[in-house]
């Protein structure tokens, strides 16, 4: 990436984490960020997917914005996605003033949108976010693509557009945005979604990944990138299956993001195991798995 865009590398959609009585616990929150802090990635994002955005009130995600970038030094930002646009503008404009260098925004979900559609929407927000910018492209989730042709088109008419974190299981999905983009911008960041697509985004000229097992393992992922720097392929062969073997973890119980959580906890023992959304408590068995995965 080009010093003008701070994104690259190992970013992680961090969790948030509850207590028993269902409310944030910044306490853990902060010996979370810290951990990721100390293990060398290279950003945060904040309340992404794994971050459960969509389970909180739009205080509450206020309220994240306001402290979260108190934890950590590392490059954030912010996922200000939701159905109410206004919403999502007054999401934004509290994490620029708070100092985040970037805001994420998914696309108008639930109503599958057309390409023009998309660009209008993006268009609208352009005009109403004061700073730097990503998509976050989730297919299954909203019903629409984002595509190259029109990552192309928006990066061109709108330079605070600056990445996009391209979470659809094809590599060739991923690569063919990297490479419509790099001839138009060189500083713009097309991450995966997916940790396994991590090397090969890289390999494709690809500024990262932005992931789930950066939760457990951070680690990882920060010697992923040491090794790709000093052209250590040797090293990143065997990385790169050790992220391919713990992506086992998305097999284990109902709820990915509930999964995570437990193996943090089992790891780091800082925050308790328990997301808001529903059955997603693991059984013994599954939790047996998660601690031989991980060897904790």
């Amino acid at each position: 990436m080009s010093n003008s865009n701070p994104y690259f590398g190992a970013i992680c959609p961090a969790i948030t984490p509850f207590n028993r009585q269902n409310k944030i616990d910044f306490g853990a929150m902060e010996q979370h960020y810290k951990m990721l802090t100390d293990s060398k990635i290279n950003g945060i994002l904040v309340m992404g997917t794994i971050g459960e955005f969509v389970t909180m009130t739009i205080q509450e995600r206020l309220e994240i914005i306001k402290q979260a970038h108190q934890f950590t030094d590392l490059p954030l930002i912010v996922n200000v996605s939701t159905t109410v646009v206004d919403d999502m503008v007054k999401l934004a404009d509290a994490a620029f003033d708070a100092g985040y260098g970037a805001v994420m925004a998914l696309p108008h979900f639930y109503f599958a949108q057309t390409p023009n559609q998309l660009y209008e929407y993006y268009k609208y927000l352009d005009s109403k976010f004061v700073g730097n910018w990503f998509i976050y492209n989730f297919p299954a989730r909203t019903g629409c693509d984002v595509d190259s042709q029109l990552v192309t088109r928006l990066m061109t008419d709108f330079p605070k557009f600056i990445g996009i974190k391209d979470t659809v299981d094809c590599a060739s999905h991923t690569r063919s945005i990297v490479l419509a983009s790099q001839k138009i911008r060189k500083d713009f960041a097309v991450f995966s979604g997916f940790d396994e697509y991590f090397v090969p985004n890289l390999m494709n000229g690809g500024a990262g990944v932005l992931s789930g097992l950066n939760n457990v393992v951070p680690e990882l992922f920060a010697n992923v990138m040491a090794a790709f720097r000093n052209n250590d392929f040797n090293e990143l062969i065997q990385l790169h299956k050790e992220i391919g073997r713990l992506s086992n973890i998305y097999n284990i119980g109902d709820d990915f993001v509930t999964t995570i959580k437990v193996a943090v906890e089992q790891k780091q023992h800082y925050l308790e195991p328990v997301s808001r959304n529903f059955g997603a408590s693991l059984n013994g068995e599954q939790i047996k798995k998660i601690k031989e995965l991980f060897n904790c």
